[in-house]
C-alpha cells in the first residue's frame, strides 16, 4: 500500500506538466508510417534544435535503422559531432553554459511528445509571437512566458499578438485573442505548417520508437485471443454436454 501511494504521488508532477495551458490546440495528425516526413523532421531538429536540446534516449544508429537512412547518410547529413554512430543523440551545448545563457538548462526532448502530446508540440511550434517584454523578444501562446528564442523564426517569420480586454471582478484584463499571420520568414504558411508537423512527427517517433511494432503486435494478439475464445467456448460446450 505504501509503495502504491508513493507511485501515485510521483505521478503528480508529470500530470501537471502534461496539463499545459488552456489554449485550444491544433490537431497534428501525425502519420508514423510517413518516413519521409520523419526524416525531414530529423533534419530540421538537428539543424535548429539539437544545438541546445538533446534526444539522449535515442541512438543515431537506431534512428537510421527505423527511418531507412543509411549509416553513411546519417553520418554525413544528421550527425554534427565526432561521436560514434551508435552513441546517444546528445546536444552540443554544455549544461552549465546553457543554464547561464537561458536561465535554465534546455530540457531533453526525447519524451516531450509522450508527456505533452503531439497536438501540444505542434501548436507550440506554431505559437510564437512578438513580445518585446521577454528576454528574447518572443512569447508563446501555448507556453506563456517561454524562456527560449524562436529558433525557427527565419522559416516562419514572426506573428503579432491581438489582445482583447475583459472585465474580471471589476478589473480590466488583457487576454490573447489570436495571432496575425507570420511575416518575414523564408517559408509560406503552408510550408511552415508542414515543417512543424515534420518536427512533431520526429519527436512523436522519438518518444516511442517501438510504437508501430507494438500496435502491430497488439492486432495479432487480439486476433489470437478472439480465435482462442471461440475454441475455448466450443470446448466448454463439449465438456458440459453430458452435464446439461
Amino acid at each position: 500500500m505504501k509503495k502504491l501511494l508513493i507511485a501515485l504521488v510521483s505521478l503528480v508532477p508529470a500530470l501537471t506538466f502534461a496539463a499545459g495551458s488552456n489554449v485550444p490546440l491544433e490537431s497534428a495528425n501525425i502519420d508514423l508510417h510517413d518516413k519521409a516526413s520523419l526524416e525531414r523532421g530529423l533534419d530540421l531538429f538537428q539543424k535548429y534544435c539539437s544545438g541546445c536540446h538533446s534526444t539522449k534516449y535515442q541512438r543515431y544508429s537506431r534512428v537510421a535503422e527505423d527511418l531507412d537512412i543509411s549509416i553513411d547518410d546519417m553520418k554525413a547529413k544528421y550527425k554534427y559531432n565526432d561521436s560514434k554512430v551508435g552513441s546517444l543523440m546528445e546536444n552540443a551545448i554544455p549544461a552549465k553554459d546553457a543554464a547561464k545563457w537561458f536561465g535554465a538548462t534546455p530540457p531533453d526532448l526525447t519524451l516531450v511528445a509522450r508527456v505533452r502530446g503531439e497536438d501540444w508540440v505542434y501548436s507550440y511550434l506554431k505559437g510564437f509571437y512578438k513580445d518585446p517584454s521577454r528576454p528574447f523578444g518572443v512569447n508563446n501562446r501555448v507556453f506563456p512566458s517561454v524562456g527560449m528564442p524562436h529558433v525557427l523564426e527565419e522559416l516562419q517569420g514572426v506573428s503579432e499578438p491581438v489582445f482583447e480586454t475583459q472585465q474580471i471582478d471589476g478589473v480590466e484584463v488583457q487576454t490573447l485573442k489570436e495571432l496575425t499571420p507570420a511575416t518575414g520568414g523564408s517559408m509560406t504558411a503552408e510550408e511552415y505548417d508542414q515543417a512543424a508537423k515534420d518536427i512533431t512527427g520526429f519527436l512523436v517517433y522519438s518518444a516511442e520508437p517501438i510504437r508501430l511494432e507494438r500496435e502491430s503486435t497488439g492486432v495479432w494478439v487480439m486476433g489470437f485471443l478472439f480465435i482462442f475464445f471461440i475454441v475455448a467456448y466450443l470446448l466448454k460446450k463439449e465438456y458440459w454436454r453430458d452435464v446439461h
